[in-house]
């Protein structure tokens, strides 16, 4: 069994170009000609079936930004046609988050139209990422496998009753079940081409260890995450004996270049990726890669001479895709050369960048996801209350918002009756930002894009001494740092600069210091109350009770008044000295 490791160090390199070349051995006579194998390669969908609603903003080759109206399936699946074309042979590799965190067209529907759009662009190979389990491995394994069965709140196959599942593979090599299996197959062979121009591509897909800290925990009871390295390296004997000349991998985890880096560059790079890449076995050819959100192309070789691979990411929402043509030596059985760029999907139309390739719609898929909007319009365009004006979502997660505010808000009047006197809520559980109409208006599709995971609120009772572990746990070195968005009465103030541990100057409730030893009502949500996101203290509380759905909170709390004002920020206070 793959035995579980602590997180490796962020690392930082400065990598460059976007093409690997190999010198093939020596050829003895007569020889085929080299196979190219195109591929294409995704990452990060999350069920965005329509364009993104506002531009993205790239970095260009010349270093100017531009702003461009991309993604949506009907466009991408155009582009990944076109892509796929040119080559002898072609497969499309996706590096996880195909599904998960997704807008109301997909999410409401347990993201089978994500699917059904995947199967209808011809997707072979899916890693699975760590929002493929928000809704636990067994819906996972429905997703993959088809049918109707239930394993949530909302009802399966409302719109596709006969829904069939994915006709691509989900790869999962370093997930174990408690039998030691695998849950997903770990990797596959793709062959092609016949006689002496036969090849094989050896795909390995994975997801990041940690994805037991990022999902709600009973989603993966019974499952374990093992070391990314350890997976892929167990692995790549095992292709090369059945036979494949090229080892590609897709992992869900991912690379942070510089800013400003441009969209098919590397730049300086840090990440937890890059130290999982330098205890790579050095036949892999090929890293597909996601989980930043971010764009880039690395030549891996540069940092090291020894693993002589190409590493990508195409951003985020199917806005971009990778290019890439391997090419192969059938004669020594080796790859010649890897050769990869990033493409925007850009939708075509009057208002398109002339800097880049438009696309257009296709018809098939439009009428696929038109299928679907017209399914969700019904709910999306509910107005639920009105708003004082725009709601910005938190940026960085300790970065306290009017909106994070109003989510906790919300979820302490929601729970009052269980005895709530304090709602917390994790910012990186905050999706989106709200903008309402000209009269504040606010409708159920845009509250449902802020919070998608379908939580329930949890109200616990904690004492003083739990609640200021649970506020240190924010600010500690395990895993990321973020602060919690807190509700209306209750504050707190942190310095990073202090020791780990302490780093909580004062936390109060109603301007009266916590007292250790008295005892507290919390609320939170399901996700956060199961230990997620690192909070283990959470797991702590007594007398338990079970609310209503986090967007039923909301909904409530915004229909109670004629128009809900925006809280004002002040209720968390960084005095880290800089």
């Amino acid at each position: 069994m793959i035995s579980r490791a602590l997180l490796l160090p962020l690392l930082v390199a400065t990598l460059g170009a976007c093409s690997t070349l190999r010198e093939a051995p020596p050829a003895g006579g007569p020889a085929p000609a080299p196979v190219t194998i195109k591929i294409v390669g995704l990452n990060d969908f999350h069920g965005n079936l329509e364009p993104l609603a506002r531009p993205i903003r790239l970095t260009g080759s010349d270093g100017a930004s531009h702003a461009v109206r991309a993604g949506g399936a009907a466009y991408l699946a155009s582009a990944v046609a076109r892509h796929r074309q040119g080559g002898d042979h072609s497969l499309v590799i996706a590096a996880g988050d195909l599904v998960g965190a997704s807008p109301l067209v997909s999410s409401l529907f347990l993201d089978e139209p994500a699917v059904g759009a995947m199967n209808r662009m011809g997707l072979d190979f899916n890693a699975v990422g760590n929002h493929e389990f928000d809704r636990g491995w067994r819906e996972l394994k429905r997703l993959q496998d088809g049918g109707c069965a239930r394993h949530g709140l909302r009802e399966p196959c409302a719109v596709e009753p006969d829904f069939a599942g994915a006709d691509f593979g989900f790869l999962a090599a370093n997930v174990l079940t408690e039998s030691g299996d695998t849950l997903f197959p770990g990797a596959a062979i793709r062959r092609f081409g016949r006689g002496e121009s036969a090849v094989a591509v050896g795909v390995i897909g994975l997801t990041l260890k940690d994805t037991p800290m990022l999902v709600t925990p009973s989603g993966v009871s019974g499952l374990t995450f093992g070391d990314e390295a350890d997976a892929i390296n167990a692995i790549v004997p095992q292709l090369k004996a059945d036979g494949a000349d090229a080892i590609v991998v897709a992992i869900h985890q991912g690379l942070e270049p510089e800013p400003g880096t441009p969209f098919s560059g590397c730049g300086a790079i840090a990440g937890p990726l890059r130290a999982i890449l330098e205890r790579l076995d050095p036949r892999v050819d090929l890293v597909i890669s996601g989980h930043t959100h971010r764009s880039y192309i690395c030549a891996f070789g540069e940092v090291d001479p020894a693993r002589d691979f190409t590493v990508t990411s195409a951003g985020y929402g199917g806005t971009l895709l990778t290019d890439i043509a391997l090419t192969i030596d059938p004669a020594t059985d080796s790859v010649l050369s890897v050769a990869a760029r990033n493409i925007v999907v850009q939708n075509a139309g009057e208002n398109a960048d002339p800097a880049f390739a438009s696309f257009p719609a296709d018809p098939g898929m439009t009428a696929y996801v038109a299928r679907y909007a017209e399914a969700a319009r019904e709910a999306s365009t509910r107005p639920v209350g009105r708003i004082s004006g725009p709601a910005r979502d938190p940026g960085p997660a300790t970065e306290e918002t009017a909106l994070g505010n109003l989510i906790a808000d919300a979820h302490l009047f929601a729970t009052r009756d269980a005895g709530a006197q304090i709602a917390l809520m994790n910012n990186s559980g905050i999706r989106a930002p709200i903008v309402p109409d000209g009269d504040g208006t606010v409708t159920f599709g845009d509250i449902f894009a802020v919070q998608p995971f379908g939580n329930t609120l949890v109200t616990r009772t904690y004492t003083g001494a739990q609640v200021l572990a649970l506020l240190e746990q924010q600010l500690d070195d395990d895993g990321f740092v973020q602060t919690f968005s807190v509700s209306e009465g209750f504050a707190f103030a942190y310095d990073m600069s202090r020791p780990a541990g302490g780093r909580i100057v004062s936390a109060s409730l109603h301007g009266r210091p916590v007292d250790r030893a008295a005892t507290y009502r919390i609320t939170t949500n399901s996700f956060l109350a199961a230990g997620g996101d690192g909070f283990t203290v959470f797991e702590q509380g007594a007398e338990s009770v079970t609310g209503p759905l986090d967007l039923d909170a909301i909904e409530a709390y915004l229909g109670a008044a004629d128009m809900r004002p925006l809280p004002a920020t002040g209720r968390v206070r960084d005095l880290t000295q800089r």
